[in-house]
C-alpha cells in the first residue's frame, strides 16, 4: 500500500470510528503496518487539514486520533442542530434514542448490535439536539462511552422521569423496538399538535 492510499485509508478510519476514536495500535493492526508508520502519517493528516484550511480537524486523545469540528464554526453547528426545519427526529435517531432510553446506559456497540446496523450519525445528531449526553465510560476493553438520555429528553416529551416512559405491549425483540420508537413519534406527534394549537390561539 503506497502513502497516498495508506493515508486515505486512515481518514476512513477515523471517519467510520466516531466519537470514540480510533486508537494507534488498533490503526495499525488493521492496515497492517508499524505503529511509529502510522502515528507519523496521523500527525501529516492533522497538519494537513489546519493547513488547507478544511472544516475537520484530528484530535489526539489517550493514545488515539478522533475527528473533530473547527472550534470557532460552533455557532453554525448549534444553528444546523436547532434550525426549525431539522426538528424532525429520523426514524434512525428515533430507534437509537428509544433504545438509549430503556437501556442506559448504554455503549454504541450495545446500540449497533440491537439495531443491527451502524449509529454513529444518529448518536451524533441525537448528541447535537441535546437529547443525550456521555454518562462515563463502561468497565470494558477501550472504555467505550456510555450514553443515556438528558433533562431536555424529558422535557421534549414532557416526561416527570425515566420512570414515566410508556411501556411496550410487546416484548419480543424488533417488535419491542418497535413498539417503543411508535410510543415516542406518538410523543412528538402530540407535542407538534400542541404548539401548534398554541400558535394558532396567539394568533
Amino acid at each position: 500500500m503506497n502513502y497516498s492510499t495508506l493515508k486515505s485509508v486512515l481518514e476512513g478510519l477515523l471517519f467510520v470510528s466516531g466519537d470514540e476514536g480510533i486508537s494507534i495500535k488498533t490503526a495499525a493492526e488493521v492496515v497492517e503496518m508499524d505503529t511509529e508508520v502510522v502515528k507519523d502519517i496521523m500527525k501529516d493528516l492533522q497538519k494537513e487539514l489546519v493547513k488547507k484550511g478544511r472544516g475537520i480537524r484530528i484530535m489526539e486523545v489517550a493514545g488515539g486520533f478522533r475527528l473533530t469540528t473547527v472550534s470557532e464554526h460552533a455557532p453554525y453547528f448549534e444553528k444546523l442542530a436547532y434550525s426549525p426545519t431539522r426538528a424532525a427526529l429520523s426514524q434512525a435517531a428515533l430507534e437509537t434514542l428509544s433504545i438509549i432510553a430503556y437501556r442506559q446506559p448504554i455503549t454504541r456497540v450495545e446500540i449497533e448490535e440491537i439495531r443491527g446496523v451502524k449509529s454513529d450519525r444518529p448518536l451524533y445528531t441525537l448528541v447535537n439536539k441535546d437529547l443525550i449526553e456521555e454518562k462515563g465510560r463502561a468497565d470494558a476493553i477501550g472504555r467505550p462511552i456510555l450514553y443515556g438520555t438528558t433533562k431536555a429528553f424529558l422535557d421534549y416529551f414532557g416526561l416527570a422521569g425515566i420512570s414515566s416512559l410508556p411501556e411496550p405491549s410487546v416484548s419480543d425483540g424488533d417488535d419491542e423496538l418497535e413498539e417503543r420508537t411508535k410510543m415516542l413519534f406518538e410523543r412528538i406527534e402530540g407535542r407538534q399538535l400542541s404548539m401548534e394549537d398554541m400558535d394558532k390561539e396567539l394568533g
